[in-house]
């Protein structure tokens, strides 16, 4: 039988950096995001180049350089959804909030993001609303969403 080496554990400071980056931005209370200051402090912890830093923190969606709002809204516009009509939804989500893609609502409340895929193709139109997947949509059921969010806001 053949021996195997233990694969060894990363102890440095970068084998956490996706968790650190997802705590940096939820610790700012002007929108969730990275700030410069914060990344350019964590790139001199990590003894990184700020570029390396910005490039990891550009690639992934749930992470971001500019401040969004309380709830940030990812609605899917896989090739799925998009025959299932989430156009439509786009287009009531500008509608009814002002804003369009990359925005957010002028009080703070609302960002809307479009995604290429929730990964729940069978149940299209998806979006998210913070943590929270909300399948099978039509406009009636967008504002009675967004209604209940509202409603929880003002409590």
């Amino acid at each position: 039988m053949k021996a195997t080496k233990a694969i060894p554990k990363n102890n440095t400071k970068k084998g956490d950096l996706l968790t650190r980056l997802h705590e940096l931005q939820e610790a700012n209370t002007d929108g969730a995001h990275l700030a410069g200051s914060q990344m350019r402090k964590l790139a001199r912890e990590l003894d990184m180049p700020i570029a390396e830093l910005d490039g990891i923190a550009s690639f992934y969606r749930l992470l971001s350089r500019r401040p969004r709002g309380q709830h940030v809204i990812r609605l899917c516009d896989s090739l799925t959804c998009r025959i299932k009509d989430s156009l439509d939804i786009y287009y009531h989500l500008h509608k009814r909030l002002g804003i369009s893609k990359n925005e957010t609502t002028p009080d703070g409340t609302f960002s809307l993001e479009i995604v290429n895929c929730l990964g729940c193709c069978d149940t299209a139109p998806n979006m998210m609303i913070d943590d929270r997947l909300y399948r099978s949509l039509t406009v009636e059921r967008v504002d009675e969403i967004l209604d209940e969010i509202e409603k929880e806001a003002s409590k």
